[in-house]
């Protein structure tokens, strides 16, 4: 038996005639443009490991509903809280968290939260 990749017979010398089969698979996939070929699985080899799930941080949900609904901007300040909080666990995770996006979004509308209050409160003492 000559075993996958080798040049010569063991037994006789000869040279081994390399087999240019192509599986369904890899012929399907070279079909389409566009796609990459299926990798050829060598018997015994062992399987990818699949990646763990991505989670979304509950920290940066909150920042988002909060820097929405303000909540007499006690929300705002919250947001802004749960947003940097949330930020830097998402990114000491190293790609196992997601909801960065969201994070940031909290953060921005904490700050136009803080924005707004600080014009009202100048609006006030304008106007008195």
């Amino acid at each position: 038996m000559i075993t996958p990749g080798a040049k010569f017979c063991p037994a006789c010398g000869s040279p081994a005639v390399q087999s240019t089969v192509a599986t369904a698979a890899t012929a399907a996939s070279a079909a389409l443009p566009g796609y990459l070929p299926v990798p050829e699985q060598q018997p015994g080899a062992a399987l990818p490991a699949a990646a763990p799930p991505k989670t979304t941080n509950g920290l940066a949900i909150a920042s988002m509903v909060l820097g929405i609904l303000w909540v007499y901007w006690v929300g705002s300040i919250l947001a802004l809280i749960f947003g940097y909080v949330a930020k830097g666990q998402i990114d000491a995770a190293g790609g196992t968290q997601g909801g960065r996006g969201m994070a940031i979004a909290g953060i921005v509308l904490g700050w136009v939260g803080i924005g707004v209050l600080l014009l009202g409160i100048v609006a006030l003492a304008v106007g008195s």
